[in-house]
């Protein structure tokens, strides 16, 4: 394992050691050893690619809009999907079985099949060109309801109903008991959703007008890169640089949060 791990970090530890050179060097050290180590004998060149996406490319731009899309995705996602999860979990209704089933069915479901009908939807609703177009449908998530719904099986109805007792409201209960001994759970799909959301590329592109050079642009970092790495003056450096720039957040986020998605995907709850 510990081989294969080596053999699959090669591509990233060569992308890092390349966003340090110019193209000149790249090609010339390709197939030897120095193409994986970054550019020390250049040391005023490590950063030069990064300093001219930020600087000429405003590459910040497209990656604070990634940050607030998929914070908002993650919030909503969290809320409306714990909900329908906590109601599958906790309350019994006709067609409870046949949801639930529907929901493992749309699980297994590829989203290319789905897209060119919600595309439909969203366009027929008027809201393609606009935020709520890339914000929207990703607020229900099929596997994410099934996730909450089996951690929430594992919480003891004891709770539930002490703090019924003690006066409180179903909405609290579901907010201060629930949600507050659920954070394992929440971490898990927080970080696998802000993930997706930062990745997201085919989705905005379809609903989202490409960047004009006026006003401040729409488009997420995953969806700029695409146009960014097709300008005929940027440099195989760049596109490393800008490679590694949108790499790093997730790494962090999941080096972070890897406690709590272990102990989520556990669906251990209360013991």
């Amino acid at each position: 394992m510990l081989v294969l791990s080596i053999v699959f970090l090669f591509p990233t530890v060569w992308m890092l050691a390349a966003s340090t050179k110019s193209d000149v060097m790249i090609f010339s050290e390709i197939g030897t050893l120095s193409s994986f180590l970054p550019n020390f004998s250049e040391p005023d060149r490590i950063l030069a690619n990064y300093v001219d996406l930020f600087t000429e490319h405003n590459i910040w731009k497209y990656m604070l809009n990634s940050v607030l899309y998929a914070s908002v995705i993650v919030t909503g996602n969290i809320l409306v999907n714990s909900m329908a999860g906590y109601a599958l979990a906790k309350y019994y209704f006709p067609g409870q079985k046949l949801i639930l089933g529907f929901i493992i069915f749309l699980i297994v479901v590829p989203i290319e099949t789905t897209i060119i009908p919600l595309y439909t939807i969203v366009h027929n609703m008027k809201m393609t060109g606009t935020v709520l177009a890339l914000i929207i449908p990703p607020l229900v998530s099929a596997f994410n309801i099934f996730l909450f719904r089996q951690y929430f099986i594992s919480v003891p109805r004891e709770l539930e109903e002490a703090a019924v007792i003690d006066g409180a409201t179903k909405l609290q209960v579901f907010f201060k008991i629930i949600l507050a001994t659920s954070k394992p759970i929440i971490a898990t799909i927080s970080t696998l959703t802000f993930i997706g959301a930062w990745n997201d590329y085919i989705w905005p592109i379809m609903v989202l007008p490409a960047p004009s050079g006026e006003g401040w642009p729409l488009y997420p970092i995953q969806a700029a890169l695409n146009t960014i790495q097709n300008l005929p003056t940027i440099s195989t450096g760049e596109v490393m640089a800008s490679l590694t720039v949108t790499t790093i957040p997730l790494v962090a986020l999941y080096i972070i949060a890897q406690k709590y998605i272990v102990d989520g995907f556990r669906t251990a709850g209360i013991k």
